[in-house]
């Protein structure tokens, strides 16, 4: 019960007496003209303590209509010391000045609105409202200090100034409430909301926040059932929501995020099951930290991201990108934004490998391709640099350039079968030359032993002895003729295979097939062009061999780096 009577306020103050005179009809009282007073004029001023002892339930006959005490344009004294108190009731006072701070620890109030007001500050720690609070278009010099406090509305502070520039301007941790809104709202210090848990959305779009060089906005753990909305805001500071779970978007369409050398944008193991907005000349000066974040798509431009070494992507999950650039280069350079070295790591390839599955189900299988190409180019390129003995990382570089030429480090198989064709046909060229200029003969030690090879040897002017024999026979090449044309010739070469270039090539690269081309045929190192034709010989059966194992550990993923985050 309360224990003060209107007697002990008497003489009322002209303000004071127009309020009880309202109390009846529950009418809005306006004190003068209604508009937030610029100095304490004594028609103006209201005692907080009459203020308490009306919203405690007054007197007989001087009780609160059931509207609540709601007044505008009054110049309060004295602090409004509401700790603990219910009252079940609207306590609205708009366009006022509050000359404390006004204390609402632990009170349980039906609501609470200060719209258009000035006040120094506001203690409500725990406070309890089946309405909410609002502040829209108020004046704050100094901080609202209401962590665990439980809202069935919203917190509105749509287009007001808050200002406590050395410290948290809005400290509201665990704060339960339908939203927080702070449309076009200037607020010069930190903003609080940890482990908030809001049933509709945090909106602070057109709002400009300044905490240079600190946390701008503390949201981690918050919980949104809506959406967080920062469209055209101007931060100054970090935007920290690390762990926040958002059903709906996260929209920083427009935004500016400024805060270089630290930590924009941290959202890491954030999940938003909506998309994720940056595009519209939105900027992000500062880290943007998006590590083990589950995102639902990216709504973005390249262009709005930050620069260099100021990206973290590493197991960041996202479906698709919807609005923005989708081929491999402009996102393979988005990707190289990052910079592991700075934070102690030599690389990163998940999210290459996000990036490749989200183009994989986009269906852009070429840009998957391109990207899981670059991401081994990279990974590899690491892995030498981490080898400290030289030759060893000579070594690793041959074999990683072998691989990216031959079939892509597994990722293009079929390229190797490309490179046997072109080898196949410089073959042609090499062998073809070569059997033009008369440097082949026959593989067969039989052939190479018979007259009618040895006798192709001697024009038909000379004679020569044959010991098996033991008489002179003359020789059977015509003047001019080459041995190998005079060979062709003779009526017992007539069942010896014929030289095919194309068979031959094709014999030589490929050692798993029987064409009866290498095997009675091989270039003749004693003739002018062999000995470049049996060297190239020899170097296609290498590279047959070579690229057909690679072809056949590419297509089986043997030759595939694994991955490691």
């Amino acid at each position: 019960m309360n224990s003060v009577c209107l007697e002990d306020f008497q003489p009322l103050n002209p303000a004071e007496a127009s309020i009880i005179g309202g109390l009846s009809s529950g009418a809005f009282d306006r004190i003068g003209d209604g508009r937030r007073p610029k100095h304490p004029e004594p028609d103006r001023i209201v005692r907080a303590d009459f203020l308490r002892f009306l919203l405690l339930g007054g007197e007989e006959g001087y009780r609160p209509h059931e509207k609540g005490v709601q007044i505008s344009g009054a110049w309060i004294i004295g602090p409004l010391d509401l700790e603990g108190c219910r009252i079940p009731m609207v306590l609205a006072l708009r366009h006022c000045v509050l000359a404390d701070t006004p204390v609402l620890s632990a009170a349980i109030i039906d609501s609470v609105q200060f719209d258009g007001s000035a006040l120094p500050g506001l203690l409500a720690d725990g406070l309890e409202l089946r309405g909410g609070l609002s502040l829209i278009g108020a004046h704050v010099n100094g901080a609202i200090v209401m962590p665990g406090c439980r809202f069935g509305a919203s917190l509105r502070c749509d287009g007001a100034d808050l200002i406590f520039p050395d410290g948290i301007v809005i400290d509201a941790d665990a704060l339960v409430a339908r939203s927080v809104l702070l449309r076009g709202a200037t607020v010069e210090g930190g903003i609080s909301l940890f482990g908030a848990r809001l049933s509709a959305d945090f909106n602070a779009s057109a709002s400009k926040i300044t905490h240079k060089e600190d946390i701008a906005i503390n949201a981690e753990g918050i919980e949104v059932l809506g959406s967080v909305q920062f469209r055209t805001c101007d931060v100054q500071g970090e935007v920290r929501m690390t762990g926040a779970h958002v059903d709906g978007d996260f929209d920083l369409t427009g935004a500016k995020l400024f805060n270089p050398g630290h930590d924009a944008l941290q959202v890491k193991r954030a999940l938003i099951e909506g998309g994720f907005f940056l595009r519209q000349e939105a900027a992000i000066t500062g880290t943007a930290d998006l590590t083990g974040a589950k995102l639902g798509a990216f709504h973005d431009e390249l262009e709005c991201w930050p620069g260099p070494g100021d990206i973290l992507l590493n197991r960041c999950l996202y479906s698709a990108f919807i609005g923005g650039s989708v081929d491999a280069r402009s996102r393979i350079e988005w990707l190289s934004r990052q910079s592991p070295e700075r934070w102690g790591q030599d690389f990163w390839p998940q999210p290459y490998e996000q990036l490749a599955n989200v183009f994989l189900n986009m269906g852009h299988d070429e840009d998957s391709r391109a990207v899981l190409i670059a991401k081994e180019q990279l990974q590899r390129r690491a892995r030498r640099d981490r080898a400290k003995n030289p030759a060893f990382r000579s070594i690793l570089w041959l074999k990683d350039a072998t691989l990216g030429l031959t079939v892509r480090y597994g990722r293009q198989p079929l390229l190797a079968l490309i490179w046997l064709m072109f080898f196949w046909a410089v073959g042609v060229g090499v062998f073809g030359f070569a059997e033009s200029r008369h440097a082949f003969k026959p593989a067969s030690p039989v052939v190479l032993r018979s007259p009618e090879w040895t006798m192709c040897s001697i024009d038909t002017t000379q004679e020569r002895f044959l010991s098996a024999s033991q008489q002179l026979v003359r020789g059977r090449a015509a003047p001019g003729q080459s041995q190998l044309e005079c060979f062709r010739e003779q009526q017992e070469a007539i069942s010896y295979p014929r030289f095919n270039v194309w068979m031959y090539s094709l014999d030589t690269l490929f050692q798993v097939l029987e064409l009866d081309q290498k095997s009675f045929w091989r270039p003749d190192q004693n003739k002018e062009w062999g000995g470049l034709a049996i060297a190239y010989f020899y170097f296609q059966t290498i590279v047959g061999w070579v690229l057909s194992l690679l072809a056949v550990a590419g297509f089986s993923g043997l030759v595939k780096s694994r991955s490691n985050s």
